[in-house]
């Protein structure tokens, strides 16, 4: 009994509001809102008082005694359907083109639309073409003037390639879009044949043909080929009211209704009505066009048991007594309602859990971040130790017999902390491989960091290659190196701080307050040379500096020398005399031979050590644009004046307490350093030697002035101490014992006074 009660109250509702749709108005008072079954709603009407303009006038068509049709008066086609959101479905013919047995053209139909008011819906229709040796061909205009042409090709051999129902993929049957974005006022379709005529399917296919139809308002049958029935098929068209959007014209929307517009311009605008959410009918009519939608009475989304309020537009559900809630499905719905006392409890149950999972969320966060982060950090060192050379370098010590366990490995945080996070004012100068800062480390020591060039990788190899070669180097005169870093993005090297600059400062800049003495600058000469004769003689393997000159040469507090700069060095393997290499060096030190050959030995730095004995006895720079052209490069010019005679001419008037005959034997070691046959200059073991012999003559004359016999045996002990000096800190020595000449030659010095 309360089933057949609910089916009773089911079909009550739906009657009701079936009256209710049904007499919901759809054209103006007075006037025919229906043309046979068609629906005539309003802008349109059947007369020019029932319609907004001429432009949506429908002919309703007496077809029988007692049948009246709709139809467009511009074209007299059938209308099927007006729909309120803009779509006009009108019947339109197909297009054929039919054969005889043999081939023989019999008739052919061609079809067109041609639309003032209307348009052909771009994205409602499509091209169908139907045949087994059949080309459907549309060609269209849009408002604008411009021509689009499409179409599509149905080919089959048989009567096997059909089956019915199938989609129009090409086989019996073939389907394309029109031209979409565009506005079509007129269109044309035909159906033409494709290759013989029909005549070889004519048996079941005398006739293609052609039609433009609504989206899934046409099925393909094997019948079809013989004879399409269907003299007509739906179209979709598209209708606005007017050529003017919203803002430009004065709409006929009502009060409950919107306006939006259709097209993007004056050319393809208009604009159409809508009604708001919650109401329904005629957005077009001012009087009781859109009306509210009593939702209570029709499908709601209220839950059982909740009781539904229809409101202007909208309507809400109510939860029954006890109850709480939104009373939508959508929503939370209805639920029991809590004493005070428990939904206190939830609440708190609810927010503990929420704070728990919130501290268990960022606890986990925290943690996956900073694993993350130190996962990162690692593989980032490890990039930046490849990226800086680190097997190389391995593979270097490692090749080379050398060592680096003396050599401390620093952390980026050490070196940050030394020099204040590389503040600029800590830079001690630039070079062609890098910057060098001054900082301190934590057991306060003072140290030079060197930063290699960021982003080049060509200053890698220079990097690696100087500490491959310090790492084999142990000798006084040398800037020691105390460690690197490989985990940055750039490499670093540190070095023992040198304080007083560079030998070049000393002699060139005038704003140096410690001038350079004779004696002094003869000591700087024998160090400099002592520490290339232990490269070339007494390291092992050999190692030339390749890149000698007098900002290379740093001065300790005691005004000590200090070779620098291991970037460009190369290390001379045991079975080779020279070395085949890219021309690298500094121009006015540059060794001219092997500028013109390409070929380094240990004679290159000869020649870069004679100009540096030639500055310090001129005082002048290697290389100056300033002076006049003969003078500009200070090697030839110092040779010229050499075989002038004119050396008192060109020493350095700073040069105090020297001895002549002393000057004139250092500078005919630097006139020999200096030839451009590497084979015609000395070796600097014998450079060295030679200026041991005039530094310890020189020192005698000025510190003693005993008896001859005291003389010599001053001498002997000094030449013997600088072989056991030598022989202490370089392992084998850099001289192992001075030969009869330079014996001989200290010897007459000493005599001749």
């Amino acid at each position: 009994m309360a089933a057949y009660m609910k089916q009773l109250l089911l079909i009550a509702v739906v009657a009701v509001l079936y009256t209710k749709a049904s007499t919901q108005p759809m054209s103006l008072p007075n006037c025919p809102s229906k043309c046979g079954s068609v629906t005539i709603p309003y802008p349109f009407g059947t007369t020019k008082d029932c319609s907004l303009d001429n432009t949506f006038l429908i002919d309703c068509n007496q077809t029988s005694s007692t049948s009246y049709a709709p139809f467009l008066p511009q074209s007299n086609q059938s209308v099927l359907n007006i729909a309120l959101d803009g779509e006009l479905r009108v019947s339109w013919p197909i297009a054929s083109d039919c054969y005889a047995e043999k081939g023989e053209f019999a008739n052919e139909t061609a079809q067109g639309i041609s639309m003032r008011n209307f348009h052909i819906s771009p994205t409602g229709n499509k091209l169908i073409a139907v045949g087994c040796d059949t080309m459907g061909l549309f060609l269209a205009n849009d408002s604008r003037g411009n021509n689009y042409t499409t179409g599509c090709v149905a080919l089959c051999n048989s009567r096997d390639d059909i089956v019915d129902n199938q989609s129009c993929s090409g086989t019996g049957c073939c389907e394309i879009s029109i031209p979409q974005g565009h506005v079509l006022t007129e269109a044309f379709y035909i159906s033409g044949s494709l290759l013989n005529n029909h005549s070889s399917v004519h048996d079941f296919n005398p006739c293609g043909y052609s039609f433009l139809v609504e989206n899934g308002n046409y099925h393909f049958s094997f019948t079809d080929l013989t004879s399409l029935k269907k003299k007509e098929v739906p179209v979709l068209l598209d209708w606005a009211v007017g050529n003017q959007t919203c803002q430009q014209s004065s709409y006929a929307c009502n009060a409950n209704s919107t306006c939006y517009d259709v097209g993007t311009d004056k050319s393809d605008g208009g604009y159409r009505c809508r009604c708001f959410v919650g109401y329904r009918g005629n957005p077009y009519l001012h009087h009781d066009g859109c009306q509210d939608i009593d939702e209570c009475m029709e499908t709601n989304d209220c839950v059982e048991g909740a009781t539904c309020k229809n409101l202007l537009g909208r309507y809400n559900c109510s939860c029954p007594t006890g109850f709480e809630g939104d009373g939508k499905k959508s929503g939370i719905g209805c639920s029991k309602k809590l004493s005070s006392k428990r939904r206190k409890e939830i609440i708190l149950v609810i927010a503990l859990s929420v704070s728990l999972s919130l501290v268990a969320l960022l606890v986990g966060s925290f943690y996956a971040y900073f694993a993350l982060k130190k996962r990162k950090l690692v593989k980032l060192k490890e990039q930046f130790f490849q990226q800086n050379g680190g097997l190389l370098l391995q593979q270097q010590i490692g090749r080379h017999g050398g060592s680096t366990e003396t050599a401390k490995v620093f952390t980026l945080e050490e070196l940050k902390e030394a020099t204040n996070n590389f503040d600029e004012g800590k830079i001690l100068g630039q070079g062609g491989q890098g910057t060098v800062y001054k900082g301190v480390l934590q057991d306060k020591r003072i140290v030079a960091i060197k930063k290699s060039k960021i982003n080049d990788p060509n200053q890698i190899e220079p990097f690696i290659n100087e500490v491959v070669i310090l790492s084999q180097i142990n000798h006084r005169n040398v800037v020691k190196l105390f460690g690197c870093c490989l985990e940055t993005e750039v490499p670093l090297l540190v070095y023992e701080f040198i304080p007083n600059g560079t030998v070049h400062e000393h002699l060139h800049d005038q704003n140096q307050s410690i001038k350079l003495t004779w004696k002094t600058r003869l000591r700087i000469a024998k160090e400099t040379a002592g520490v290339l004769s232990y490269l070339h003689s007494a390291a092992a393997p050999p190692i030339i500096h390749r890149d000698v000159k007098s900002t290379n040469i740093l001065l300790d507090r005691n005004l000590t020398a200090k070779v620098s700069d291991f970037g460009a060095s190369r290390i001379v393997p045991l079975d080779h005399t020279q070395i085949n290499t890219l021309v690298q060096g500094t121009l006015g030190y540059l060794d001219p031979e092997y500028f013109h050959t390409s070929q380094l030995t240990e004679k290159s730095d000869v020649y870069s050590f004679g100009v540096v004995l030639a500055e310090l006895l001129t005082g002048m720079m290697a290389l100056s644009f300033d002076r006049p052209e003969v003078e500009r490069n200070l090697a030839s010019y110092f040779g010229s004046s050499m075989k002038e005679g004119r050396l008192l001419h060109i020493l350095d008037q700073n040069i105090d307490e020297a001895n002549i005959e002393q000057l004139k034997d250092v500078a005919h070691i630097a006139e020999r350093c200096l030839r451009l046959k590497g084979d015609d200059r000395p070796t600097m073991k014998e450079v060295a030697m030679e200026l041991e012999g005039i530094l310890v003559i020189k020192e005698h004359r000025w510190g003693s002035d005993n008896v001859f016999s005291e003389e010599t045996e001053n001498l002997l002990k000094t030449a013997q101490s600088v072989k056991n000096v030598e022989d202490g800190i370089g392992g084998s020595g850099i001289i192992n014992s001075y030969d009869s000449y330079s014996l001989n030659q200290i010897s007459m010095s000493i005599g001749g006074r």
